[in-house]
């Protein structure tokens, strides 16, 4: 049974916006702080986004700056990535993560629970 479902991947265009969301069934998901990553093929996963607990801190990769927004419902359990301007190096699949912690962390060993992700897939 799956405590992280990730669900809003698909094929998209060029300029496109997607929204992502991750469903959590874990108790301490309101006290948790929230990540999400990302895997292109050949390389390895990459941090994309993080949130505190209550959604008060966030920070991203520079890569996605100005363009991803993190956001969370601590009421629904999930966690959202809003990705606009998407472009075709931003292909991956995607995945949420969840912290014993509360403060937001970058590195994927702050993460105790992973979900299995959803590809996204931009073409030019």
């Amino acid at each position: 049974q799956f405590q992280l479902v990730e669900s809003g991947g698909g094929p998209v265009q060029a300029g496109d916006s997607l929204r992502l969301s991750c469903l959590s069934s874990l108790r301490t998901f309101s006290t948790s702080a929230m990540g999400w990553f990302r895997q292109a093929p050949g390389k390895e996963r990459e941090f994309v986004a993080a949130t505190n607990w209550n959604g008060g801190e966030r920070y991203y990769a520079d890569s996605v700056k100005g363009r991803f927004i993190i956001s969370r419902d601590n009421g629904r359990n999930t966690l959202y990535l809003q990705m606009n301007k998407l472009t075709p190096e931003d292909t991956a699949v995607y995945y949420c993560a969840a912290s014993a912690y509360q403060n937001l962390a970058t590195l994927s060993g702050g993460y105790n629970y992973w979900g299995q992700g959803t590809q996204v897939t931009v073409s030019s």
